[in-house]
């Protein structure tokens, strides 16, 4: 599978990743995970994300796959308590969790410790990424990154206290194409995408009832992607998000140890023409709303 640099960093990570939301949230039983990752790791990725708000995600990870640490980067996020008796963000929550995190994880290190979803306004005060920095000294992570989107996300960037950002790229998100990507790239942040396919909202033949879908479903209603409705959807969709340069992997989630592999072999078709691309931005740039910014 190709690889490519995250930014700076000097880590060179498969355009494929693994998210471990789905199976977090969904409180996975170890075997299952070791199934998924398992498969994925000998089809040759080398990205895992989670988090510490993602349900059982980091214990389950650790168990399942901590024995071949060396062959995967590991990235998780920190700020929400998530069980610890501290309000979000504050500086010992924070210093807690991520120590949480080593241990759930089973590991010594972390490749890349990113600060989860946070306002602007905190980013500016600068306590939260002084709290990264000091678990970079100590070695406790190889590097420092943003989770989020919007106008955080590009201020993010633009503060250079970080190597990396993840935020949502994808056929139903796309203000970030022209308002951050474009940034991370030239200052050579590492850019990691979450919901690159959008949670193939496409696919209910009805409006959804969960609200974290929701409005990427209204949205591809307003788009009519004519793609969408063949059997090519989620190549087209996962193409379109891989194709725009800044972008170093995608993250994807999945409970089925074959979806990965497949999602792989759509991956090595490569990006999208210059024709195809123009054709969906086009669309986009025609009915998007003010409103449509970056969903976290």
């Amino acid at each position: 599978m190709e690889k490519r640099e995250l930014g700076k960093t000097g880590l060179h990570v498969t355009v494929l990743g693994f998210g471990g939301a789905e199976l977090g949230y969904a409180r996975a039983e170890v075997k299952v995970v070791e199934s998924v990752l398992g498969a994925a790791l000998d089809a040759g990725l080398n990205v895992i994300d989670t988090a510490e708000c993602y349900g059982s995600g980091e214990e389950t990870v650790g168990h399942a796959v901590s024995h071949r640490r060396k062959e995967f980067y590991l990235f998780t996020k920190c700020g929400h308590a998530s069980g610890i008796d501290l309000p979000d963000w504050d500086v010992s929550l924070l210093q807690q969790s991520i120590d949480r995190s080593l241990s759930r994880l089973k590991t010594d290190y972390i490749d890349v410790l990113q600060l989860h979803s946070c306002t602007e306004e905190m980013l500016r005060k600068g306590e939260v990424v002084e709290v990264l920095n000091r678990a970079k000294d100590a070695g406790k992570t190889r590097f420092i990154g943003y989770s989020g989107d919007g106008a955080a996300a590009r201020y993010a960037v633009e503060s250079g206290a970080f190597d990396t950002l993840q935020t949502s790229i994808n056929l139903a998100d796309q203000q970030v194409l022209e308002e951050t990507l474009p940034l991370a790239y030239e200052k050579g942040i590492g850019v990691i995408v979450k919901r690159p396919i959008a949670n193939a909202v496409w696919k209910h033949e009805t409006k959804p009832d969960n609200d974290y879908v929701v409005s990427y479903w209204e949205r591809l209603q307003s788009l009519a992607y004519d793609f969408l409705k063949g059997e090519d959807d989620v190549e087209m969709a996962l193409r379109f998000t891989l194709s725009f340069p800044g972008v170093s992997t995608a993250i994807v989630g999945t409970g089925k140890p074959g979806r990965w592999v497949e999602n792989a072999e759509f991956v090595r078709k490569g990006n999208l023409s210059d024709a195809q691309i123009g054709t969906i931005r086009a669309r986009w740039k025609e009915v998007a709303g003010e409103d449509w910014v970056g969903q976290v």
